[in-house]
């Protein structure tokens, strides 16, 4: 199935989706097409084979529910109609959007501060040299954003300063890349971001989004949002400094999560360092990379040079 990789290249340069235990009532369409075992399981290995989503026993009314509006708005008359429909769509949206449907995209500027404090000490270390950086699982934008806003902050220079900083943020939900290519956000969701910040980053947007704020354009510019699936081989070719892979391990087996975090070491450079989520740890999994502190891992090796 050919699915849409790239949503927005940064001229000259590269989830979080996570299921919520939270099922949604079982009304409507969803109520009307129970979903046999039998459905679930097929379900359940599409998700898996495909996404590496590990839908474990326990998750049928989510399921059930989460399909629910899409057999609606398809005007399926069975779950078993749906998973014909996606399975046959050589377009491969049809599987994006029950991926979409099934994931949740829950995030923040700043999750989980500590990482955004570190990273301004890895910048400031390299001499105010931006890192490469990787934000793998990228939701609606807030981390990648976060990302350069820091790293922008750390180098003490202004927005246009060289050399720029560049960051690849990727997900696997076309619709969650969508919002994070547009930078814009209501008010409420800024609430930890400094006014001094805000001023130096982002502008009142108008039209129908007036009174949200907008990242500045020229920021925009520097992160280039592409669609990826990170159980498919890694088709960017490059090689980072610091990537962030957090909130998405934990929804995989161990199997693919050791399988993901030692692909993810190889992108890293010696020195480098990769940030997983604090409800996620690599004990148990064999890797090339050094605990540094809590969600926080090196890749051993001396640094490159500057």
């Amino acid at each position: 199935m050919a699915i849409p990789a790239t949503i927005k290249r940064a001229p000259d340069a590269w989830r979080g989706a996570n299921t919520d235990d939270r099922a949604e009532p079982a009304g409507g369409a969803a109520g009307a097409c129970s979903l046999s075992q039998k459905e679930f399981l097929q379900i359940r290995e599409l998700a898996y084979s495909r996404f590496g989503l590990d839908l474990r026993e326990g998750k049928q009314q989510l399921v059930t529910a989460r399909l629910g509006k899409k057999i609606r708005q398809g005007g399926f008359p069975s779950f078993a109609e749906y998973y014909r429909h996606v399975t046959h769509d050589a377009s491969g949206q049809a599987l994006v959007e029950l991926i979409d449907a099934l994931t949740t995209n829950h995030t923040s500027f700043l999750r989980e501060q500590t990482h955004f404090d570190l990273l301004a000490e890895i910048v400031r270390a390299r001499g105010g040299r931006p890192p490469a950086i990787w934000s793998a699982a990228c939701s609606t934008g807030e981390e990648p954003y976060s990302i350069i806003f820091t790293v922008l902050s750390a180098m003490a220079q202004g927005p246009l300063a060289r050399p720029l900083p560049f960051v690849l943020a990727t997900d696997i939900s076309t619709r969650a890349l969508a919002q994070a290519s547009r930078g814009a956000y209501p008010p409420d969701r800024l609430g930890v971001l400094s006014e001094t910040w805000r001023k130096a980053y982002m502008i009142r947007a108008r039209g129908e989004q007036e009174g949200w704020y907008q990242v500045k354009p020229e920021l925009t510019s520097l992160i280039e949002f592409r669609r990826m699936n990170l159980i498919e081989p890694f088709r960017h070719g490059r090689m980072f400094d610091v990537i962030f892979c957090r909130n998405v391990m934990i929804y995989f087996d161990r199997k693919t999560q050791q399988d993901l975090v030692n692909r993810l070491a190889a992108c890293i450079h010696p020195g480098g360092h990769l940030f997983v989520g604090h409800s996620e740890s690599l004990s148990g999994i064999e890797h090339p990379l050094e605990y540094v502190r809590p969600a926080v891992y090196r890749r051993r090796g001396k640094a490159k040079e500057l």
